[in-house]
């Protein structure tokens, strides 16, 4: 691939730091993002107001008590699609940055070696977590955005929350006809103690990279699809959340507003880990995640598969 730190800098100024994150190595640029997003809590103001939750919960203890809280009602807290895997990797990947900090997810990409005490303690809290049954009946067998998936149970109001990327909102309302105003976001919560901060975002984007014998037309194009102009107009048109931090005025619909300013406000960001590592090791990760939730390995025999794929890999 090209390089684009110089041919395109101009336009790389203009992107948040998040989005321009998965396009940099070792500090050179290699692609320019078109849009950026951000994994979060979406929830039903309805239903936490319904068990006396006043606000969003800011620490995984607080969210504890909320799922506590919402289970006390008689509601369901969590809508997952355990059949589809990929979900439920964003509870693992959040608790080890909120636990290890980023830097430790950067550390364990060069070394190979996900068995840090981070890793291990973001998987007893996910077990934590799936101890308190906060999950839909048949979570399992779910996939997410099937009839009877994690998107519909949120969107039918059957559940009151999912962790999930800023698409969620079109997904509920096309699986289940969506709850409207009482659709809510916020940030996954921190860790007491941890290296990690509430501002250190999950997430990922599209773009566009160009061969490394391309014309100059070619950057020209990626440069000008990038520009403020075409973000707006990409914007509006409700394709996508803006890479660049001068055009979230755009967007119309609050919640999304206040997931791309959170991206555009991130002081630290992570690739989905199922795509920032070598494809057999991101599906390693979504399998031993899955495994942690359904009670079949420990949260040290998660981790060791994790290592033991990504060191197989090469």
């Amino acid at each position: 691939m090209r390089e684009l730190s110089q041919d395109a800098a101009s336009a790389i100024e203009t992107f948040t730091s998040a989005a321009i994150a998965p396009y940099t190595l070792d500090g050179k640029v290699y692609g320019l993002p078109i849009d950026a997003g951000m994994v979060g809590f979406w929830y039903n103001e309805a239903l936490f107001a319904e068990a006396g939750i006043e606000q969003p919960p800011a620490t995984w203890e607080e969210f504890l008590d909320a799922v506590q809280a919402l289970k006390d009602a008689g509601i369901t807290p969590i809508a997952l699609a355990g059949q589809s895997k990929w979900p439920g990797h964003y509870y693992w990947t959040y608790l080890a940055m909120r636990v290890g900090g980023l830097q430790m997810l950067a550390e364990a990409a060069e070394t190979k070696d996900f068995t840090a005490d981070g890793f291990i303690e973001a998987g007893a809290l996910v077990q934590d977590l799936a101890a308190m049954e906060p999950f839909q009946e048949g979570f399992l067998g779910a996939e997410y955005d099937t009839p009877d998936g994690q998107a519909a149970a949120v969107g039918s109001g059957r559940a009151a929350m999912e962790l999930m990327g800023q698409w969620a909102p079109a997904v509920q309302a096309d699986a289940a006809g969506g709850i409207g105003e009482d659709l809510g976001f916020f940030r996954f919560p921190e860790v007491g103690g941890g290296a990690g901060s509430i501002d250190e975002a999950l997430g990922g984007g599209n773009g566009f990279a160009v061969a490394a014998d391309a014309p100059d037309q070619a950057v020209d194009f990626v440069t000008y699809l990038a520009g403020k102009e075409q973000q707006e107009e990409f914007v509006e048109a409700g394709a996508g959340l803006p890479a660049r931090a001068d055009t979230a005025g755009r967007i119309q619909d609050d919640n999304l507003r206040e997931v791309a300013e959170a991206v555009a406000d991130a002081s630290g960001f992570q690739l989905y880990l199922d795509q920032a590592y070598p494809p057999a090791v991101g599906g390693q990760v979504n399998d031993s995640v899955a495994e942690l939730i359904a009670g079949a390995v420990t949260p040290e025999e998660a981790a060791a598969a994790i290592t033991a794929t990504a060191r197989n890999e090469g």
